[in-house]
């Protein structure tokens, strides 16, 4: 009997993330653009120790999988109509351990990463399409992640 390949493994190489919308080092890669899904985009990224996110929001939802480590998301709110430069206020912090999955709302503001600066963390990141057929954005900024927002960086 002749049996064929139900599933074909191949190495989805990183590749480098811009390094403007982190801080510290991280290594990405995009899952979708191997498999082609058409209603989200899929990322695995690996935060070397104590690196994180920029401050950012999804035009709509966004899904982490933590696979490594330790870490944390951070929720935020904008205050004010500014759009470049604003004032933030924390709302919540949550410790990220391998295993967890949460699921943060559309154009909420929030970053992500190690707490560790001796150890990796990693995650499977699920950026949902805002509506079928649009690929997703994100949103970028500078702030000094307590409370101003100096500069909209995309």
């Amino acid at each position: 009997m002749n049996k064929e390949n139900l599933f074909t493994k191949t190495g989805i190489p990183s590749k480098k993330a811009k390094i403007n919308y982190f801080t510290g080092k991280i290594a990405a890669k995009d899952i979708s653009a191997k498999i082609k899904p058409s209603t989200e985009k899929i990322y695995h990224v690996t935060f070397k120790g104590g690196a994180r996110t920029k401050l950012h929001f999804h035009n709509a939802g966004q899904t982490l999988i933590v696979t490594k480590g330790k870490g944390s998301l951070v929720m935020y709110k904008k205050i004010g109509a500014e759009v470049k430069s604003f004032k933030i206020k924390k709302l919540e912090s949550v410790t990220l351990n391998k295993g967890d999955c949460v699921h943060i709302p559309a154009k909420r503001l929030h970053t992500h990463g190690s707490i560790n600066k001796k150890e990796d963390f990693a995650h499977v990141a699920i950026n949902s399409f805002p509506k079928k057929n649009t690929e997703p954005k994100t949103v970028w900024f500078e702030s000094d992640f307590k409370s101003k927002v100096t500069e909209k960086l995309s």
